[in-house]
């Protein structure tokens, strides 16, 4: 049987870049929820929360890099379309990004009646980088619209995807501390919940009616049956969340990952819903995964050299979360 190269390696591509962003949104979601966190924590707490995601951090980004690179490299055409469109929230995620990277290194530095300052510019940063991500979300489900109402749907789902990344934020804190900030963080999570619940409604709500191919995906029979599945799992998956907050902390700690590992499925459930009815369009409605790949010998190449890199990006990733596994203990740089 020949190997359909042309056909498949675009859809291989589609896969990594496709996982490459639900990795990220799951890992870099939960930092990024701490640092917006940092308004409702006291300065002692702030400690203790930099400490439980700082081996974490730059890791967690890599995956941001691998997505794009992989965008750029192998679909330039697409490339160049959505962040032609998203060009000002591109800039302000990175320079939201730059903000974090900044503040977290001098927050450790500056003598400590500055320290505040810096707190206050890590927070900032957290809240642009999300804010950007949610709207861009929120542009891309539109199919890339830049009218009125898309942009204040945009807006929507930018605090709506705030709110869950605060949410991720604070189930990592359930995990990653003890005593009083892990009871705060029980509390924080119960507040974003309502949040994240209601921009996965928005999301799924305005998709299907963004595209009459969409609608008609989410909505004839048979088809219906292939995503019936994935809001049923959500919805259970809120349920037992909010049933599970009141009974943490628990006093052995044995179900302080349970609430971490439910968001990470709730954020799967929402990607693979989003991905199935976006298929086979990289660009919504507009251009397909093969008309926007590049030339088959040039993603022959590339396969190559992602085969290397993405084992290793991997593998350190794997290796810093256990190696750094267990409670958060008070910061010190001595």
């Amino acid at each position: 049987m020949t190997f359909d190269w042309p056909t498949m390696l675009p859809l291989i591509f589609a896969g990594l870049m496709g996982v490459a962003i639900l990795l990220y949104v799951i890992l870099d979601g939960f930092d990024l929820g701490i640092g917006i966190l940092f308004a409702a924590a006291e300065k002692e707490e702030k400690d203790v929360m930099i400490a439980a995601i700082g081996p974490f951090w730059d890791a967690n980004e890599t995956w941001l890099v691998l997505a794009v690179g992989l965008l750029l490299v192998a679909f330039p055409i697409a490339h160049g379309t959505i962040l032609t469109a998203l060009y000002i929230p591109v800039f302000l995620l990175l320079f939201g990004l730059i903000l974090r990277g900044v503040a977290f290194d001098f927050r450790a530095k500056v003598p400590v009646h500055r320290k505040r300052r810096w707190d206050r510019i890590f927070f900032l940063g957290s809240v642009i980088a999300a804010l950007s991500q949610g709207y861009m979300l929120g542009i891309y489900v539109l199919g890339l619209k830049q009218d009125l109402p898309a942009i204040l749907f945009a807006a929507l789902v930018a605090v709506c995807l705030a709110a869950a990344y605060a949410a991720m934020g604070a189930a990592w804190l359930i995990y990653k501390t003890e005593d009083a900030l892990q009871k705060k963080a029980v509390s924080w999570l119960r507040r974003a919940l309502a949040f994240t619940a209601a921009g996965m409604a928005a999301v799924s709500a305005a998709t299907p009616l963004a595209s009459v191919r969409i609608f008609e995906k989410w909505f004839t029979w048979p088809e219906m049956v292939w995503l019936a599945p994935l809001p049923i799992l959500s919805g259970a998956l809120f349920l037992w969340l909010w049933r599970m907050s009141y009974r943490l902390p628990d006093p052995a700690d044995d179900h302080s990952l349970k609430p971490f590992i439910a968001l990470a499925l709730v954020f799967a459930a929402g990607f693979a819903g989003l991905a199935y009815s976006f298929y086979p369009y990289v660009v919504p409605d507009r251009i397909t995964i093969w008309q926007a790949a590049a030339a088959t010998e040039s993603l022959g190449v590339i396969l190559v050299g992602t085969a290397i890199v993405l084992p290793v990006i991997l593998g350190y990733t794997i290796y810093a979360y256990r190696v750094f596994g267990g409670k958060a203990t008070h910061l010190s740089y001595d």
